[in-house]
């Protein structure tokens, strides 16, 4: 196979998890691995701890992103950020707001 095996409609991609920040993955190329991500953003994510590696294709069907959004971002930067999901205001409202005693 030629180097440009998974640059067509694949990509093999390799995840990683934040040890800092629960649910924030990072999505590489596998045979790039970290190569091209940010200094900087590696420092805010913490050492990456590998948790899969997978075949992607504009098709697969992922949790929290499109897949062809990640290849897109991991073909253009080298990496793709998926970002913890939001708090739902409700939840935001119990940091905000002493608990009241209820009698």
């Amino acid at each position: 196979m030629s180097d440009d095996r998974m640059r067509g409609d694949k990509l093999l991609c390799e995840v990683f998890k934040s040890p800092r920040k629960e649910e924030m993955y990072l999505y590489v190329d596998k045979r790039e691995g970290l190569a091209r991500v940010p200094e900087a953003l590696l420092e805010r994510f913490g050492k990456p701890v590998s948790t899969m590696t997978l075949i992607l294709t504009a098709e697969k069907r992922l949790g929290r992103a499109e897949a062809g959004d990640v290849m897109a971002a991991i073909r253009e930067k080298g990496f793709y950020l998926q970002m913890p999901p939001a708090k739902e205001e409700y939840l935001l409202d119990l940091y905000r707001t002493p608990t009241e005693a209820r009698y």
